[in-house]
């Protein structure tokens, strides 16, 4: 029996980590618990990946907790999401499953990882009117006294900002109000890929996504009542697919601009997991391009290592 209470397979967009979770999770009478930010909402399938003929091994479908749980134009964050991946957890052991969470969104995976205690943060109206003055630099500024930017996303726009110093100023207020996070022994995979392998795959997938209907799902989502403000939030495929529909940018634009936006997100995936592996966190890395049943095995010579994690 292995050692671990946990696998995690994790890694950049388009690594093939889906199918390899579906693959192993398949031989250890698991399931599989998302650890992606975007796959939480309803009606968001093909612009954020959510491929479920990836959970299909040998017509047996693999059961996924934590995608489609929540409303698009709602804000899901980290906070909600150790809740609701601990609900999942308990619930996959106590059926006597093994958990396996998969995704890319590196935040998700390490607060889960390293046990992030974390507090529920109420809005700030008289802060939120103050620092709103402040031009982005000068917020950046304030934001980097309080905290260490490990979060690039934090500083993604002026509202991202101010939400963060909220959060900051608040939780050195209030530190008996932080949660706390079991530790779970866990295994941590990561796949990857060569550079070029990498963007050659990223580039494929958004070709084949931009036909089968990316461009009418945002359209969709956008006549179902959800803000385009929220849609640019979302970032990636619905932010530049939103601009389009908008007449901020032509197709070519469009595309253009967001295939570079996905390398350049790929990139800062696997920044953000070497800065896990820079805090302590043992990754042990796969060759994406292997074939399934060697990544399987070694994967499973892994779990049932007697060596120390």
């Amino acid at each position: 029996m292995t050692q671990y209470d946990l696998l995690v397979i994790t890694g950049p967009t388009a690594s093939g980590k889906t199918v390899l979770a579906a693959s192993i999770a398949a031989r250890l009478n698991g399931e599989i618990i998302s650890a992606d930010s975007r796959q939480v909402y309803r009606g968001m399938d093909i612009g954020t990946g959510k491929d479920l003929g990836d959970y299909d091994v040998d017509g047996v479908m693999i059961p996924v907790h934590l995608i489609d749980i929540e409303d698009p134009g709602n804000k899901y964050n980290v906070f909600r999401y150790q809740r609701d991946f601990l609900d999942a957890y308990n619930e996959i052991r106590n059926r006597k499953k093994f958990p396996v969470v998969c995704g890319g969104s590196g935040l998700y995976i390490d607060s889960i990882i390293s046990g992030y205690r974390l507090i529920k943060v109420p809005p700030d109206p008289a802060l939120r009117k103050k620092l709103e003055k402040k031009e982005m630099p000068e917020l950046i500024e304030i934001l980097k006294s309080l905290k260490k930017l490990h979060n690039i996303t934090d500083i993604d726009s002026k509202k991202r900002i101010i939400r963060a110093i909220e959060i900051e100023k608040y939780s050195g207020q209030y530190p008996e109000n932080r949660t706390t996070f079991p530790k779970i022994g866990s295994l941590i995979i990561g796949v990857k890929l060569d550079r070029e392998l990498r963007r050659k795959r990223v580039s494929e997938r958004l070709i084949k996504r931009l036909k089968n209907g990316m461009v009418e799902e945002v359209q969709n989502l956008i006549d179902s009542g959800v803000s385009r403000e929220a849609l640019i939030y979302y970032g990636l495929e619905y932010k530049y697919i939103t601009d389009y529909l908008s007449g901020r940018m032509s197709y070519e634009e469009m595309y253009s601009g967001l295939e570079t936006a996905i390398h350049q997100f790929a990139k800062r995936q696997m920044t953000w997991l070497r800065g896990m592996e820079r805090k302590g966190v043992m990754i042990h890395w796969l060759d994406g391009n292997l074939p399934m049943e060697e990544k399987v095995r070694t994967i499973l010579n892994l779990l049932n290592s007697k060596s120390e994690h």
